[in-house]
């Protein structure tokens, strides 16, 4: 499959994922299976093919970014760090909604978080963290804390 064709796939595959966290915030299978689980785990399924299947031929690396730049010249080793961005924008989104149902926080403080993560992640999760604090006095993530 041509790049820019699973491109779309997969940028279509998360749209469910994001409304859910948005729309559908109580559903057990919102909290607990499809942002959370199932969409992540079927991009690193499409992550793992494209990273087994092209980054040896692709010429560059990690260690500069220049090396970088050169291995993003590669339209399949591209698209395999966009996926990345995807699959781990939803499994923090997901945390987000987790964490914020255990520690009180309401939804409607948490949806601008959600949007922010799902088109800037780390910025999303910044406001996460400053909205956990300013309603929680809490930065410390608690493992039994998600489990709700």
């Amino acid at each position: 499959m041509d790049p820019a064709t699973l491109f779309r796939i997969c940028n279509l595959a998360v749209l469910p994922g994001w409304a859910m966290l948005i729309l559908l915030p109580r559903w057990r299978l919102t909290r607990e299976l499809i942002p959370a689980v199932i969409l992540p785990l079927l991009l690193a399924i499409v992550y793992l093919f494209l990273v087994v299947a092209y980054f040896g031929a692709a010429k560059g690396g990690f260690g500069s970014q220049d090396g970088v730049a050169a291995l993003f010249q590669y339209p399949h080793v591209l698209l395999a760090g966009w996926i990345h961005y995807l699959a781990f924008d939803l499994f923090i989104g997901s945390w987000e909604l987790r964490d914020s149902r255990a520690l009180g926080i309401h939804h409607l403080l948490l949806i601008p978080c959600l949007l922010l993560t799902f088109m800037f992640g780390p910025v999303g999760l910044l406001l996460y963290f400053i909205t956990r604090v300013a309603m929680r006095q809490q930065l410390e993530i608690h493992a039994a804390d998600a489990n709700v």
